[in-house]
């Protein structure tokens, strides 16, 4: 028996129990790296560690939103007191054409 043929039964077996593993904290994470001690044992601890990763990704994308939101409230009052700007800007110069226009 060759060497292949030899060590992929038993790899195609332990891939097949880590993709089939799909409770947070079970085991190895989705990506196909072992994601730490505790949480490739699984278990409490794994289930646990998967909680606080999940809350803590839920809380930094609720913190980048808020940062989003905000810039994007700053440059809509930017982009407003540009609009004024130009908006007096027009009208002086329909002013100052009105003025030579009666001058002639």
């Amino acid at each position: 028996m060759n060497f292949l043929a030899r060590t992929r039964t038993p790899v195609l077996r332990a891939i097949s129990v880590r993709m089939y593993a799909g409770e947070p904290g079970s085991g190895a994470g989705k990506g196909g790296g072992g994601g730490g001690a505790i949480r490739e044992a699984g278990g409490t601890f794994g289930k646990m560690e998967a909680a606080r990763e999940d809350e803590y990704f839920y809380k930094k994308q609720k913190e980048q939103l808020s940062n989003l939101k905000g810039h994007l409230d700053k440059e809509i009052s930017f982009h407003q007191e540009q609009i004024k700007r130009h908006e007096d800007a027009i009208r002086r110069h329909k002013e100052q054409m009105s003025t030579i226009n009666s001058d002639k």
